[in-house]
């Protein structure tokens, strides 16, 4: 049956509707296995029913590619009649939308079959399902998000490619690198002030942004939260949030992987720690190196790395992140303080030791990185895996000396996702063999698309 903690009351739907009597249209939306909002936009008066019973979307959408295209080989489009489920509203997401106009709202819904139950392929049950596992053990974890993206121009370039988005106060395109260099922040000053405002009223705990480590990139993040469910709802109504604030300065925030070749990547970086019942952080210790079970946690992150990288990476584009001296990791390293390893102990106070995840990209769905790592840190706890000594130094030197790599690319990736036995354990049989199958049928699709490049290598060269 319905857990009635995942679903909003209808009281909460009424109260809005009387305190903000100039919304006239809604936006309900959830999110699918690949990450991307979808949705509609309905009426003031249609808000309620939803609130009281649901509504119906079909189940097929969980699964549909990143482009929106069904995935027929999953058996959800014409084997199961394309078939309904319900979509429930999260408690606490139905805010105004800003950006949208102020007589929008928008509600974030999540689905259940036709009886209650949870949907095992929604990306916010999977998460409800690993979180369950901690609860069981008396534990809490604690996470924060950091994403990076860029700002970018609407316009391409004479020859096609993209280009950084102008300043609206200088009219310049950002040039350089100039990592946490105050003038680019200040150029960007307008949208990055709206974008706080908007997350105030969305009640996104949005924190300070850096200059990244490329022209027009940037890097916000999210306060830490001892409710991991909320937090991956958090970095979902960002992302959307920054998408929509940006275009109305006049550019898009990406979080496209690796716009460009020749400029850093957009990593998805999440701090993790663990919290008895009481509150109390069980990663803190005096040792640089953190506590016994900060130890396991990374053990079990580092040991299931590789199998999770279908999740943390899931497209093509992912993969052109990772390479040896970009701050991307490349393989499954860990140290204090290094930023050169993939999961990275940071300095601080003893009570706030806890460990960075540094390989997801910022095109990853956050509910299911969230599920995937926290996975592999209750793996690591339970069977207090040892990660082994931590790298000193260049982590890149280490993981060339050690032979030791990530899955390189996307199919070497997902083939490995598909035979991992502790993550379908953790996230579903089901759950593995309908992601699986989605991103098997986007790789075939992808391949099909002939490219500039295979013209410029091959048509003469062949």
């Amino acid at each position: 049956m319905t857990d009635r903690a995942m679903v909003a009351d209808p009281s909460e739907c009424q109260a809005f509707l009387d305190e903000n009597p100039d919304i006239q249209f809604v936006e309900v939306f959830f999110t699918s296995m690949t990450g991307v909002p979808r949705g509609k936009r309905l009426r003031r008066h249609e808000l309620m029913p939803i609130y009281e019973y649901g509504r119906f979307l079909p189940g097929s959408i969980l699964v549909v590619d990143t482009n929106g295209a069904d995935c027929e080989e999953t058996g959800l489009v014409w084997e199961d009649g394309d078939a309904d489920r319900r979509a429930r509203p999260v408690p606490g997401t139905l805010k105004p939308a800003p950006w949208l106009g102020s007589d929008v709202a928008q509600v974030m819904l999540s689905m259940y079959e036709l009886d209650g139950t949870p949907n095992d392929l929604d990306p916010r049950h999977v998460l409800k399902r690993v979180l369950d596992r901690f609860a069981a053990d008396g534990l809490t974890p604690v996470v924060a998000c950091e994403l990076e993206y860029y700002l970018v121009d609407l316009e391409r370039d004479a020859e096609g490619a993209l280009q950084p988005a102008r300043s609206a106060l200088t009219g310049q395109r950002p040039t350089g690198v100039q990592v946490y260099g105050l003038p680019e922040l200040e150029a960007c000053g307008p949208f990055l002030r709206e974008l706080w405002a908007t997350s105030d009223v969305l009640e996104i705990p949005l924190e300070g942004a850096i200059s990244e480590f490329a022209p027009g990139q940037v890097e916000l993040t999210l306060k830490h939260k001892p409710d991991a469910l909320e937090a991956a709802d958090d970095a979902v109504i960002y992302k959307r949030a920054a998408k929509g604030v940006a275009l109305r300065h006049g550019c898009e925030a990406t979080f496209m992987a690796k716009p460009w070749a020749d400029r850093a990547g957009s990593g998805f970086h999440l701090h993790v720690s663990v919290n008895d019942a009481s509150g109390n952080n069980l990663c803190a210790s005096d040792d640089v190196a953190g506590s016994p079970l900060l130890r396991h946690a990374i053990g079990g992150m580092k040991a299931l790395l590789g199998d999770c990288m279908a999740i943390l990476a899931p497209n093509a584009n992912s993969y052109r992140r990772f390479k040896a001296n970009s701050y991307a990791p490349v393989a499954p390293t860990w140290g204090v303080n290094n930023r050169t390893v993939s999961l990275r102990v940071p300095a601080g106070a003893p009570p706030t030791r806890h460990v960075e995840h540094r390989v997801a990209g910022a095109d990853a769905n956050p509910y299911l990185v969230m599920a995937a790592i926290l996975a592999c840190v209750h793996h690591g706890i339970t069977g207090q895996i040892d990660p082994g000594p931590p790298v000193s130094g260049d982590g890149y030197a280490a993981a060339k000396a050690m032979n030791v790599r990530l899955p390189s690319n996307w199919f070497a990736a997902v083939d490995l996702f598909d035979g991992s036995r502790v993550l379908r354990k953790y996230l579903g049989e089901r759950f593995v063999d309908m992601f699986v199958q989605v991103k098997r049928t986007e790789q075939a699709r992808f391949n099909e698309v002939v490219t500039a490049l295979d013209i410029d290598w091959c048509l003469r060269n062949a």
